[in-house]
């Protein structure tokens, strides 16, 4: 089988879309190409995002191999491997179903995992004998970001480190820089990407605009019954740190919150990582009754761009639900 591989030259990696993980998913299989599966292939990347309608078009699948990785389940025959570790990584029974009788060898899911790069790495180890040592950083900090396992709030939200600095870019730049930033973290540290002149500045900008967030929240937030509500429609944000919450209500177990996100009215639902009292609901579940899903700690939910109405109905029902006990 990897020897058909081998002869193919084009590679199309299909990945989460601004999204840390996603990201360091992308290079880590993009070097496994490169050292390992195809030498010398064309690589090339489209980004996915969770929608209420369509994820994915017939067309996306262009490549000699086709990749997702840190995303839902497509039961395309032209997609030739498939890594993810979301709780809810199936449209539909019928795709679960299509992905149990797989025999190719190459479409992994474990939701144990709390990143999607981490799992790539012991996946890659384990079946096909590649050493991701030199990726070490980037797995590690893929790992830490995607599990929240950040030692405080405080961490999360000053974000000194290099790998905070780029999570911010990937996830807030007014221009998507994910397509530059991939081949990037297959070849440079994390810390000399984000010294790189355009970085630095596009930090700089976006953490100025982190701290005016940190306000709007402050101000819209309403805390009842460890849960810290918010409706950010009419603000023009599209994205948040979504551990400022946390940093304002320590004493808080989750949080719900409404958004725009111009393709979309989402609803992000998240847990304290740092609480008191080890959060009790399932949240991937919880989102999964919407329409939604994610991971037992996070989740959320698309709604089409006019229904606002329906977004908000959901997210105060959810903030009901986990306020009750």
């Amino acid at each position: 089988m990897i020897g058909d591989f081998i002869r193919a030259m084009r590679v199309k990696i299909l990945h989460h879309d601004r999204c840390f993980d996603g990201a360091c998913s992308a290079a880590l299989f993009s070097s496994f190409v490169r050292r390992s599966l195809a030498p010398g292939a064309e690589l090339s990347y489209a980004g996915l995002y969770h929608r209420a309608d369509q994820l994915f078009n017939e067309s996306d699948f262009n490549g000699d191999i086709n990749v997702i990785v840190d995303f839902k389940y497509s039961p395309s025959e032209r997609v030739t491997w498939w890594f993810d570790h979301h709780q809810s990584a199936f449209l539909s029974e019928e795709d679960a179903e299509h992905f149990r009788r797989d025999r190719s060898g190459t479409k992994f899911f474990d939701p144990g995992y709390k990143s999607c790069t981490k799992f790539i790495a012991n996946t890659l180890s384990a079946k096909f004998g590649f050493d991701c040592g030199h990726l070490a950083d980037l797995i590690h900090w893929a790992d830490v970001l995607d599990g929240a396992q950040h030692p405080s709030a405080r961490v999360a939200v000053e974000m000194k480190e290099p790998a905070l600095k780029l999570n911010l870019i990937i996830e807030s730049a007014e221009t998507n820089m994910t397509p530059s930033v991939i081949p990037l973290l297959e070849a440079e540290s994390l810390e000399s990407i984000v010294d790189r002149p355009e970085y630095k500045r596009e930090f700089g900008k976006l953490y100025e605009g982190h701290m005016q967030t940190m306000e709007t929240i402050s101000e819209r937030a309403v805390y009842r019954g460890g849960v810290v509500f918010f409706d950010l429609v009419g603000t023009g944000l599209k994205g948040y740190n979504k551990f400022i919450p946390y940093y304002l209500y320590p004493q808080s177990a989750y949080t719900v919150s409404l958004l725009d996100g111009g393709f979309r009215a989402k609803v992000s639902v998240g847990s304290n990582p740092w609480a008191a009292v080890e959060p009790s609901h399932n949240l991937a579940e919880l989102c999964e009754r919407y329409g939604g899903g994610g991971h037992p700690r996070v989740g959320a939910i698309s709604f089409k761009p006019e229904q606002f109405g329906e977004a908000r109905s959901a997210a105060l029902e959810i903030a009901e639900i986990l306020s009750s006990n």
